[in-house]
């Protein structure tokens, strides 16, 4: 029936994934309000009506986090003061988008790792909007990936925790994502009406269905509220399995696809960034506007052996 509904009125990913849950709510209500009880069922409809009718963010719905069978394979908590380059690498380092990366961007302090945007007329590769990024020098493949941090509470600049395969966006080594895909485990968009304390999961690859065009197949998930997410800590974190990718947000699940033509079977560099947007969405922005995202750690956990 959503299926039938969904392809009616030609509704993309994020509002099936809302209607599904509408129904699922409504027979849950029927039969007694289902695992959650009946206020939080009825809550949860409301926000889903409300996605579909307005595109608002909702909660996080899901189950929690079930760790279980997994072990610690990698944590950063950002103790002392100053980045570990033995593990962690500059990215995007020089002008890109509307700005420009910098490693001068990265700092740690007070058990906390801090990206900082600004318009800098005397940085290193001359006068711009700076900001920065960082990636592991080790790839992972599969595992569940987690963030706590505090976005960046600005419209000029981004929070993103995500991961990329080499080749995502060529059709070649992508193979559908099968190869090599981007998934942004969490992107924040300060600002934007309706979506005031949420962010964003999405999906970037190539080659989907075999094609061999130069072309991105993207799959935005939806948006999800936090707690605060622009001045307090919350975690932001992914379970890629061998059947899909699960996404959570302070450890409940909000949503799972299996977009592409296969799960990503390649390891995957995991980035932390504060990314700069287009030069035409600087152009009513202060340049004495400075800007930090914080993060108080990173962690990937796998299947123990």
């Amino acid at each position: 029936m959503v299926q039938l509904i969904s392809n009616m009125l030609g509704l993309v990913f994020r509002e099936q994934w809302a209607l599904q849950n509408l129904f699922d709510g409504i027979v849950d209500l029927i039969t007694g309000g289902g695992a959650r009880g009946i206020v939080a069922t009825f809550m949860m409809i409301i926000q889903m009506f409300n996605m579909l009718a307005t595109g608002a963010a909702v909660d996080a719905w899901g189950p929690e986090l079930d760790l279980t069978g997994y072990e610690l394979v990698f944590e950063d908590e950002f103790e002392g003061d100053s980045l570990d380059m033995d593990v962690w690498a500059t990215r995007s380092e020089g002008p890109g988008r509307g700005g420009i990366g910098s490693l001068e961007q990265v700092s740690v302090s007070d058990g906390a790792l801090k990206i900082t945007g600004e318009y800098r007329e005397d940085g290193p590769y001359g006068a711009g909007w700076y900001c920065g990024a960082i990636s592991l020098r080790e790839w992972y493949t599969r595992g569940y990936f987690e963030i706590k941090m505090i976005c960046a509470p600005s419209p000029a600049f981004w929070s993103a925790f995500w991961l990329q395969g080499a080749g995502s966006y060529n059709p070649e080594t992508s193979k559908g994502g099968i190869g090599a895909v981007e998934i942004d485990i969490c992107e924040s968009f300060y600002g934007v009406e309706g979506k005031e304390d949420a962010y964003t999961p999405a999906m970037h690859l190539s080659g989907l269905n075999g094609s061999t065009e130069n072309k991105i197949f993207s799959r935005n998930l939806g948006s999800f509220n936090g707690n605060n997410i622009y001045s307090e800590y919350n975690t932001y974190g992914m379970m890629w399995t061998e059947e899909e990718y699960i996404f959570y947000v302070n450890g409940v699940e909000t949503v799972r696809t299996d977009f592409g033509d296969g799960i990503c079977e390649n390891p995957e560099e995991v980035i932390v960034s504060l990314e700069n947007p287009h030069a035409s969405k600087l152009e009513n922005v202060s340049k004495d506007e400075v800007v930090d995202m914080y993060v108080d750690y990173v962690r990937i956990y796998q299947l123990a052996e």
